[in-house]
């Protein structure tokens, strides 16, 4: 604990008040949202006033271990006559409009369709569930099943992400272990590059629920132990062999539930991890042969590190060492995604970047390539342009000094000057040497 209290992970008291207070806004904004869509629709005030609508929290802040500057998943739960065109039509300008809000960026065509702000500095990443109820109680729970009938898909998703964090801590026999053991989990997968969902690693719910298993596993363990049996445990695991935290049950839904039985496309999952909220489902689909390749390697590394820890021949900031992913391979495939609007190219490289995977699975296919192993994250830069020759060149990744070191105020009042964003991300490829035939 002194070590993740050195590594800073645990926010101040301060910025916790203030998440709270944020929260208190968002949930009389969310209120505010339904009476004004419920008068529109021709309720009376009453019946309008009565409709309700509620927030839950899910993920790391729901969970307990959340740090600084992390964002607040926020769960909207609006009654029947509210639609998801209204979440974006009215919510959005809502927010847009409230004190203290900031970088409102709605995703309607997403998966699970999204409104990103920040609120007091605070990141909150809204979503929306529209229940078969006339009115939203504030006293209502998601635990029944009962709840999902009558809803679309998007929506059965949207409340996926609240009820599974809610039944991961009903399911670990100590919360204050789990929590303790999973921050450090979560601080080694960030340093050592193996924290993303996006890029075929493990998302936040997974490495949550992998925690939750060694807790089920040893259930009178502290955090230390729990942490240690992990990187042992995981090393070893038999993968496809599924991680459960308990069975995968049948519910009143027609939906489909994971099952490698019946699905051929839940078989070819690597490193299946269950949801364990009905409908149950695989949290980590995107894992790829390279990137459990590449966390199987780090699995081994950790328990190297935690044996030496426990007879006293290494210390635990050695497990949250950072990666050396820049330094590791000799060729770097880079892609850069650009753009000339701010707004455009935040949904431009966001795209981009959800195809980053499909690139690395096709790259896996390419004889003699036996690793295409994707970084986490983008890197991110604004450059300004004299000419289009030059947004051409900043495009290909070509930035010369003249461009790099160029400040905005230098291209006031200049005619054909532009800015170009850009989002570069790269892959390390390891290549063995083709055999020269005999």
């Amino acid at each position: 604990m002194e070590e993740l209290r050195r590594q800073n992970v645990f926010e101040s008291e301060a910025e916790s008040r203030t998440r709270e207070i944020v929260l208190g806004r968002v949930a009389s904004l969310v209120k505010k949202f339904v009476r004004t869509v419920s008068l529109a629709r021709g309720l009376s005030e009453t019946a309008a006033h009565a409709a309700g609508g509620k927030i839950f929290t899910f993920g790391s802040y729901r969970l307990g271990v959340h740090g600084p500057g992390t964002d607040i998943d926020t769960l909207c739960v609006v009654p029947k006559h509210v639609s998801r065109e209204d979440f974006f039509d009215v919510f959005e300008p809502m927010l847009r409009e409230a004190e203290g809000v900031s970088e409102v960026s709605g995703v309607p065509e997403a998966y699970v369709p999204i409104i990103k702000t920040k609120i007091s500095g605070i990141p909150i990443d809204f979503l929306m569930a529209r229940l078969a109820l006339s009115s939203i109680p504030d006293d209502l729970s998601l635990a029944d099943d009962n709840l999902l009938r009558n809803l679309d898909e998007r929506c059965v998703r949207s409340l996926n992400g609240s009820r599974v964090t809610d039944e991961i801590l009903r399911l670990v026999p100590n919360v204050q272990v789990f929590r303790d053991s999973l921050r450090c989990i979560k601080l080694w997968a960030t340093r050592r590059a193996i924290y993303s969902n996006v890029n075929g690693f493990l998302g936040g719910v997974a490495w949550a629920m992998l925690v939750a298993r060694i807790c089920q596993l040893y259930p009178n363990a502290i955090a230390g132990a729990v942490v240690s049996r992990f990187f042992i445990i995981m090393y070893q695991w038999t993968w496809p062999q599924p991680v459960l935290l308990k069975q995968i049950e049948d519910g009143p839904l027609q939906v489909r539930v994971w099952n490698p039985k019946l699905y051929p496309g839940d078989r070819s999952h690597r490193m299946p991890i269950i949801t364990p909220a009905y409908p149950s489902m695989c949290a980590t689909h995107n894992v790829t042969a390279s990137t459990q390749m590449i966390m199987t390697e780090e699995f081994k590394k950790g328990a190297d590190i935690v044996d030496k820890v426990i007879i006293g021949k290494a210390s635990w900031s050695e497990l949250f060492e950072k990666h050396d992913f820049f330094h590791k391979y000799r060729y770097y495939l880079q892609v850069i995604a650009s753009s000339g609007s701010p707004d455009l190219h935040m949904k431009w490289s966001g795209t981009v970047e959800s195809r980053i995977r499909q690139l690395v699975m096709k790259l896996e296919f390419v004889d003699s390539l036996t690793l295409a192993h994707p970084f986490i994250k983008g890197f991110e830069q604004v450059s300004y342009c004299l000419s289009d020759e030059e947004v051409q060149l900043v495009a290909q990744g070509e930035i010369s000094d003249a461009i790099a070191n160029r400040k905005k105020e230098d291209i006031d009042d200049k005619e054909g000057a532009s800015f170009v964003y850009s989002t570069t991300f790269y892959i390390g490829l390891a290549i063995e040497p083709k055999q020269r035939e005999s």
